[in-house]
């Protein structure tokens, strides 16, 4: 029986309340369900729920007040011990990594000291009239430095002899001092960062050197680095010939391996090795492996043409349980790739331990991280995909750009004779599973209508050109070297009945529009779907007008050492699946060092006509910013590779087509990039990184905006946007706005505001393009108080002209959150005085670290 006193201060919302735990309960439930009820719903539970009839609506609305801000309160906790756990980790192989450089130096001060010794004992040496005895010594210490290979044979105890040497090894590589190390340019370790990046210095061969956190099981972990296809781009296939038990519950495999090619320059390669799995005393579990040949005394395979064998020296990953769960991971990548057999301008390729880190080390370590996240949050990316399917679309393509870029003969290639001119490769492809493949979910019950898969390749040198801002501009820019009928032509292999007509003019196609689908487990990763148009004739032909493509873009920070940028795509239907046939075509730019010292002074070359004498280098003088210093005398091999569906009769006249296709393709590549290098003689505050968005902008229109932009700022703030210096201009105008620190954006006067321009801080705050920026409204940018905000301010924007908001969060086009310290908003006026859009100007953004 509740008493008077208890009812009153039940009543009385400012006493406190114990619940029973039937009135818990019922409050959980409903907060489950809707952890912020509205006052109705409070009032319907007080109704359906006998228990809480004497509890007051108000003390109920305290309860789910208390109740969110204790559930908030859990899960920040729950974040400071993660990150708490991480950190520790992370401080731990920092330590380790830290005793290891110590130990390093140690060495080289020994060393140094010893090789002073060998110096002053050689000079005084060359003063005894006996020759005999100081040759004599030193053959002798040659032999002791080169110790001879014992003879072993392919019995389990010969190959568990190369097993425990293999181990050594690279246990003195990942922990000890084997291998000199030196921290990977660019690359800082950090609570945030992939983890510890080291390459080699003088040892033989290229290596990398990766440690990391990651937050899975060493089983689990070892179980993925082992499937290499799986995470490695480049791998073709891995096929394991044999497994031999070992002790400590370990296995020793003989596998083959293959590798393709990055480029057309270049023959694919191959290994055949030896992989040993073990436990270490401290339960740490390692995977290390090397090449197998006679100078291991262990068995070999015969080489397989045209694969070249390359050698894997003592590499693998060490995995250690963390003491705040998870794994800590060393990885070492150790090979000599034959560097011998591939044409000298593109030898540095083969003899980078930069691009041996970016492309496996932390390919590898990347993969891991990403499988981690999504196996603790539950992740839906764009269009509904679950990230695994849209790594499967990612790899995919790759996996079908490298197939056709190194067109082998077991995957059904052949090549196509030469016109007489060495610069366009044409292979053809026309085996059944292929060409199944490709027409098979697309035929709808009509006859399969390509019988054959047509590819045109080249690769060529650009010089002084930024490899991710060349690749940028093409992808923002389609129309500058592509043409749409061709456009056509590639959506053809989705289109029965269209193959008939490979050389029609259709016309009437509209501009590109990108559709953002997500970004993979690489930060730098896009997949986008864009719409290229309708065709205006021959629509009865057509089952679609409209034409898409599916697309990867891969842009890599400039400022990255040793990797490449991808523009990779293929013609998709209009309702494609994750498991839809590609055709995947585009291009890949690697930059390289050349130890050539006589390049030929153009801008971008066939990449024969570098074998030639060259004239000296030309040099550039007055660009600006680091960017342009990074870039000029900077050199990069771009491959391109074009697939096209078609019908056996018709073969002529498409390796014709395709021929004279590539042949625009390059010329335009060649007059893009020139523009792009020649940009470089103005100096620029950012670097090369935003020629292409700022000579997508550079329009009268664009001109005319950033004139209007900043006279209206002044009309309202009093003040200067730009300083006068450096707006004597229309085009120094815009250069001097592109390049404001603060991110400057316009949006449409519509009763759903979209951005209809932004500076290059404004594209980076939002993570997007000119392209696509169009698709981002005002209310997506804006966090909840954000919103509100700018619902109190937007009033006094039209009506006085300004307003400055209050600092606080927003969000990036991929998710991301922005924190910036303020922001400030104006009317753009026309020259008429009429209001043509407004503008924001976010002051001291950055992006706030997810932990």
């Amino acid at each position: 029986m509740v008493t008077a006193k208890e009812a009153a201060a039940a009543m009385d919302p400012s006493k406190y309340v114990r619940y029973t735990p039937e009135q818990v309960e019922a409050l959980e439930r409903l907060y489950y369900e809707c952890p912020k009820p509205s006052s109705l719903r409070r009032q319907q539970l007080v109704r359906d729920c006998p228990v809480l009839a004497n509890v007051d609506p108000k003390q109920i609305k305290v309860w789910f007040q208390n109740r969110r801000c204790r559930e908030k309160q859990r899960k920040e906790s729950s974040r400071l011990q993660a990150l708490n756990r991480k950190l520790t980790a992370m401080n731990k192989l920092l330590m380790e990594e830290n005793d290891r450089l110590q130990k390093q130096v140690s060495q080289l001060v020994y060393e140094n000291g010893y090789y002073r010794q060998q110096t002053q004992s050689a000079g005084l040496t060359t003063t005894d009239t006996s020759c005999e005895s100081v040759v004599t010594s030193g053959q002798q210490n040659v032999a002791a430095a080169q110790p001879q290979a014992q003879p072993r044979d392919a019995s389990p105890a010969g190959l568990m002899s190369i097993a425990e040497e293999t181990l050594t090894e690279f246990l003195s590589k990942a922990t000890g001092t084997a291998v000199e190390w030196v921290q990977m340019p660019g690359m800082k370790p950090g609570p945030d960062s992939i983890g510890i990046i080291a390459i080699s210095h003088g040892c033989a061969g290229v290596a990398a050197r990766a440690c990391g956190l990651v937050g899975m099981e060493p089983a689990k972990v070892a179980e993925i680095l082992k499937d290499r296809p799986l995470w490695l781009r480049d791998c073709r296939s891995m096929e394991v010939v044999n497994v031999l038990p070992a002790g400590n519950n370990g296995t020793i495999e003989l596998l083959y391996m293959q590798l393709y090619a990055p480029t057309t320059l270049a023959p694919a390669r191959d290994f055949w090795l030896l992989r040993y799995t073990s436990i270490l005393d401290d339960g740490s579990l390692v995977v290390c492996e090397r090449s197998l040949s006679s100078k291991q005394g262990g068995p070999s395979m015969p080489l397989v043409q045209p694969f070249i064998r390359g050698e894997m020296l003592p590499s693998g990953f060490l995995i250690r349980p963390s003491d705040g769960g998870g794994s800590i991971i060393h990885i070492v990548d150790h090979m000599d790739l034959e560097p011998w057999s591939v044409p000298e301008v593109v030898r540095p390729l083969y003899e980078s331990s930069p691009m041996v880190a970016q492309k496996t080390s932390m390919a590898a370590l990347r993969y891991l991280r990403q499988v981690a996240h999504e196996d603790t949050h539950s992740v839906i990316t764009g269009w509904g995909r679950q990230p695994a399917a849209l790594r499967a679309l990612s790899q995919k393509l790759t996996r079908g750009f490298n197939e056709a870029l190194n067109g082998l003969a077991d995957d059904g290639w052949s090549v196509i004779e030469s016109d007489g001119v060495d610069d366009v490769c044409i292979s053809v492809n026309s085996s059944p599973s292929r060409v199944i493949n490709c027409n098979a979910a697309f035929n709808n019950g009509l006859p399969i209508v390509s019988s054959s898969v047509l590819c045109a390749k080249a690769s060529m040198l650009l010089q002084d050109v930024s490899p991710p801002a060349l690749l940028r501009f093409m992808r923002e820019q389609r129309s500058q070297w592509a043409d749409s009928n061709l456009d056509a032509f590639f959506a053809s292999a989705m289109k029965p009945n269209f193959c008939n007509l490979p050389m029609s003019r259709l016309g009437g196609f509209s501009g590109q529009v990108i559709l953002p689908l997500a970004h993979t487990f690489d930060p730098e990763e896009f997949l986008e779907v864009i719409k290229l148009g309708n065709a205006s004739t021959y629509q009865d032909t057509l089952m679609h007008r409209d034409l898409f493509l599916l697309q990867m873009y891969n842009g890599v920070d400039e400022n990255t050492v040793g990797t490449c940028s991808e523009l990779i795509f293929a013609p998709i239907d209009a309702s494609f699946s994750d498991d839809s046939p590609l055709l995947p075509s585009g291009f890949r730019i690697i930059p390289i060092d050349s130890p050539l010292d006589t390049p030929s002074p153009k801008c971008t070359l066939d990449l024969a006509s570098t074998l030639e004498v060259g004239t000296p280098r030309r040099r550039i003088h007055g660009a600006g910013g680091s960017g342009n210093a990074a870039c000029a005398g900077s050199k990069a091999v771009m491959t391109i590779a074009f697939q096209f569906a078609f019908e056996s009769h018709l073969q002529d006249s498409v390796v014709a087509m395709a021929r004279q296709y590539m042949r625009s393709i390059i010329a335009s590549v060649q007059r893009i990039a020139l523009a792009l290098s020649s940009s470089r003689l103005v100096p620029q505050a950012g670097g090369i990184s935003h020629a292409p968005a700022a000579a997508a902008a550079a329009t009268p229109e664009a001109a005319t905006l950033s004139r209007w932009i900043c006279q209206s700022y002044r009309f309202h703030f009093g003040a200067e946007l730009i300083k006068s210096a450096d707006a004597s201009g229309c085009e120094a105008g815009l250069k001097a706005l592109w390049h404001h620190a603060s991110a400057i954006l316009c949006c449409s006067l519509k009763a759903m505001p979209v951005f209809t321009f932004a500076n290059q801080s404004g594209l980076d705050m939002l993570e997007t393009t000119l392209v696509a920026l169009q698709d981002i409204t005002l209310e997506k940018v804006f966090d909840e108080q954000g919103r509100k905000n700018l619902c109190a301010e937007l009033p006094g924007v039209m009506e006085q002209g300004f307003a400055c908001i209050p600092g606080g969060l927003c969000v990036s086009g991929l998710g991301r959150p922005v924190s910036y310290e303020k922001a400030l908003a104006w009317k753009v006026l026309d020259d008429d005085s009429g209001a043509h859009c407004i503008c924001f100007m976010f002051v001291n953004w950055s992006f706030v670290a997810s932990m």
